[in-house]
């Protein structure tokens, strides 16, 4: 089933607890989250004219509908709308502080987002400037919700170029200006995460964070590389581990590796249906994972692509499973004990802000 096949489930109401509920991020795509008429503006200001409509709903309905293919590789086609607006300093400055501003308004406390600099050079502009424009865009949005949110930058390398080198290093130099860790995407087919070895290597050789997408069109044979030849420290998506679980539940050598060493899966559950990852809420593989003791962490993916928000993706969970306020902080301490912080700003995150939220809300429902 797809999302277009069931229009209620794509437009869930949410429940007032879930929209309160303080949540975290780990995996939400920069160029994949712009507001419709941003993009219309955007578009009429840069003088592009590939965009299907004009009309901000209809185009927002455009690329929910146009992602909703059951294929990653028409999914990822979006993209070159977005991407095509976002090419000077105040495009990218004003994306991520509405991406900011438009997470704090969902109750995200904490976010790490991602983009691939090397997809906005059209216009002349630099990757140093390229980084220096979103990383000052996030600190705008963060000024404009008022301090209650933190967003973290992940630099992404394209997995069909052979810059992702050169990214690693821009990752390196802005990692003390905003810069959290490095992270591929892209087309998987074809494009195993080996190829971009010497990547890792030097984020490794300086002790720098990354996170690799893994496991949504490919196998768990491609976690496999993620983890043991490249060294993820989590993996995008990764819902495919459960190749190398048996029926009985029983993981198997990749998996019991995966679970036991915390290594944690950026589950995106209205992503995957529409890639064909998973095919439909109710038997999507979190619930499993989850009660075999995988850390999984909860993330939209594309909130423009996908029309979905952390909200929206919390509902869905607990109308197919039951979810209630108790898995979802379960969800948010690990997504923050994943994050790629210092350990003093993850401890003060989940116990000053996260772990007191959950409580009132269960104060309140008491």
């Amino acid at each position: 089933m797809h999302l277009s096949d069931n229009p209620a489930a794509a437009a869930a109401e949410v429940s007032d607890w879930i929209r309160s509920a303080p949540k975290a991020v780990l995996h939400d795509h920069l160029d994949g989250g712009l507001r419709p008429a941003t993009i219309i503006e955007l578009a009429r200001a840069c003088g592009y004219t590939g965009l299907p409509t004009e009309d901000p709903a209809a185009l927002g309905t455009w690329f929910r509908d146009a992602a909703d293919s059951g294929s990653l590789e028409r999914y990822l086609e979006t993209f070159a709308h977005t991407c095509a607006v976002m090419q000077t300093r105040e495009a990218l400055f004003r994306v991520a502080a509405e991406c900011a501003e438009d997470l704090a308004a969902d109750g995200v406390v904490y976010a790490e987002v991602r983009y691939a600099p090397e997809q906005h050079l059209a216009a002349g502009l630099t990757l140093d400037e390229v980084v220096e424009a979103v990383n000052d865009g996030f600190r705008e949005g963060e000024r404009r919700a008022g301090g209650r949110i933190t967003v973290g930058t992940l630099l992404t390398g394209m997995r069909h170029t052979n810059r992702s080198l050169e990214i690693a290093e821009l990752t390196v130099a802005h990692r003390e200006r905003g810069v959290v860790g490095f992270d591929i995407a892209g087309g998987e087919i074809g494009n195993p995460p080996a190829n971009h070895l010497p990547a890792f290597q030097h984020l490794k050789r300086h002790n720098c964070h990354f996170t690799i997408h893994a496991g949504e069109a490919v196998g768990a044979e491609s976690i496999h590389e993620a983890v043991q030849v490249c060294g993820a420290e989590r993996i995008g998506h990764g819902v495919r581990i459960t190749d190398d679980i048996a029926p009985d539940g029983t993981p198997g050598h990749l998996a019991a590796y995966v679970r036991d060493n915390r290594i944690a899966l950026e589950v995106c559950p209205t992503s995957n249906l529409q890639t064909g990852a998973a095919k439909d809420y109710a038997t999507h593989p979190i619930d499993q994972l989850r009660r075999l003791g995988f850390r999984i962490t909860l993330n939209t993916d594309n909130r423009l692509v996908s029309g979905t928000t952390m909200s929206r993706e919390f509902q869905h969970m607990a109308d197919a499973f039951g979810y209630g306020p108790e898995v979802f902080e379960e969800f948010t301490v690990a997504a923050v004990e994943s994050a790629f912080l210092p350990l003093p700003q993850r401890r003060r995150l989940i116990d000053e802000v996260i772990r007191p939220g959950y409580a009132a809300l269960a104060a309140q429902a008491g």
